[in-house]
């Protein structure tokens, strides 16, 4: 019966509705995965069985009374830690926040609603502030492909989960390439919905109990498959709605192929496997042209930073952000270092931004908007890296000391994490991430489809047709 786990969500309700096993069965099986699993991982960080075992023994007797049910009623499910849940630790990676007593996160809430098991919250970075999932409360998430390497970050922990089966769905978010960094570098999927769609209410950072959605922050959907992607964000959307799009047709896609651009470094390995999944696409009938950015690259990035890091600066404790302002001075540090888009300096002057600072960075971010709806009459989607390399060993330096190993031997900026997830974020553009094959070193390599602002719809159908025609999910080798 293990072999359930295996199947992607929208096979397990599958045999939950034809009561080929229960939830509280199908629950226990996640349960002792997670115990098989957890001393090489450490994806699941906290559990309440008790609690969730409460809730499928509900569902089961729910379905034998022939009652209506939603769509997720009876799947285990986890949540990425900086996400509200009852019952559960809601720490962000920190001491000081893990106590609280938080009601369910929106998004949470929908999904509960949906019937879905919630019994676990899977490890992040503190606050969720890295491309590695680590912090001194949890410790280090590894990844399932190779545990000496980083799962990637902010939803490091749920990526590791989903790629071993520990779960079939998870909800993570993504200010930085938080839902698609992790799915590229465990090899499942993830979908950043167009800012708006699905509420950040109890989403911690900003601080508990914010009311308001932040800039270029969302919540969103991590599974197995595609088909599991749209399902679980048709659950969790709260507006606006976006019209479901009707099934891909890859024969007549128009593809941009953003692939090559100056100054966004990408590894030979990275590069090799888009490119060959570019050509498979190819010889399926679509449109593939080669872009250059779509955008100004210096002007996006220019404007990303000042717009990420006045989001980031906000969250950080007051003793900070006055350092940060000083440093802003004629004497400070960052003036000294130099403030270009790939420096720390620049980041940390972003920090303290003044608000004329980050309106005019608002202003850049809207003209590029507009040039984006110029760009994709000529093409359906973009499809693009996610990240400059594969999954990088775990390497907790400070920031500023931090270098990412290209499989030549060159060394680029940690800063580089940052330049292919960029344009989505700082448009709000949807992108959701599939797997497009492996490396020459055996580690998952994954791309983002990039659609219009509010076509989440259609980024999804070409993961689903991608998923179903051409490449769908492999599980590691230790799975």
């Amino acid at each position: 019966m293990a072999d359930l786990l295996d199947r992607d969500a929208t096979g397990q309700l599958a045999a939950l509705t034809a009561k080929d096993v229960s939830a509280v069965e199908l629950l226990r099986l996640s349960l002792d995965r997670h115990e098989q699993t957890h001393a090489t991982l450490n994806a699941v960080i906290a559990a309440d069985p008790e609690r969730a075992l409460d809730m499928a023994k509900a569902v089961d007797d729910l379905r034998l009374r022939g009652e209506t049910l939603g769509p997720l009623a009876g799947l285990p499910m986890t949540i990425k830690d900086t996400l509200d849940v009852i019952g559960l630790p809601a720490s962000s990676g920190l001491e000081a926040l893990r106590r609280r007593k938080p009601d369910d996160a929106t998004a949470v809430a929908h999904a509960r609603h949906a019937g879905a098991v919630i019994w676990g919250k899977t490890n992040v970075p503190v606050m969720a502030g890295d491309w590695q999932a680590f912090n001194a409360l949890y410790g280090t998430s590894n990844n399932p492909w190779d545990p000496t390497r980083t799962t990637g970050g902010s939803s490091g922990g749920a990526a590791a989960a989903l790629a071993v089966g520990v779960t079939a769905l998870e909800i993570g978010s993504d200010i930085g390439g938080s839902l698609r960094v992790p799915a590229s570098f465990c090899g499942v999927y993830s979908h950043k919905p167009t800012w708006g769609m699905v509420s950040q209410r109890g989403h911690v950072p900003p601080a508990p109990g914010a009311h308001g959605e932040r800039d270029l922050n969302v919540v969103g959907p991590m599974a197995r498959s595609a088909r599991d992607l749209r399902l679980l964000l048709s659950v969790i959307e709260t507006g606006p709605i976006a019209p479901r799009a009707d099934p891909a047709d890859l024969a007549v896609l128009r593809v941009g192929l953003w692939l090559d651009e100056p100054g966004f470094p990408l590894d030979p390995e990275v590069r090799a496997v888009v490119a060959a999944f570019a050509g498979e696409l190819a010889s399926l009938g679509a449109q593939v042209q080669p872009i250059s950015s779509p955008v100004p690259a210096d002007q996006l990035m220019d404007a990303y930073q000042v717009l990420l890091g006045a989001i980031l600066g906000t969250d950080m404790p007051p003793k900070l952000q006055r350092r940060m302002r000083l440093m802003r001075g004629p004497a400070g540090l960052a003036l000294k270092l130099g403030a270009g888009p790939q420096s720390w300096a620049g980041l940390t002057r972003s920090y303290a931004a003044t608000h004329a600072e980050w309106i005019a960075a608002d202003e850049v971010r809207a003209r590029l908007g507009h040039t984006m709806s110029d760009v994709f009459r000529r093409f359906d989607v973009i499809l693009a890296p996610v990240t400059p390399v594969t999954a990088f060993p775990h390497d907790h330096r400070p920031f500023q000391a931090r270098r990412l190993r290209r499989s030549d031997g060159g060394q680029i900026p940690y800063t580089s994490m940052l330049n292919w997830i960029a344009l989505a974020t700082a448009c709000h553009l949807p992108a959701t991430t599939v797997p497009a094959g492996l490396s020459i070193s055996g580690l998952p390599v994954g791309v983002q489809i990039i659609g219009p602002r509010g076509a989440d719809s259609r980024t999804l159908a070409v993961a689903q047709a991608i998923d179903e025609s051409l490449r769908g999910f492999i599980a590691p080798p230790s799975a």
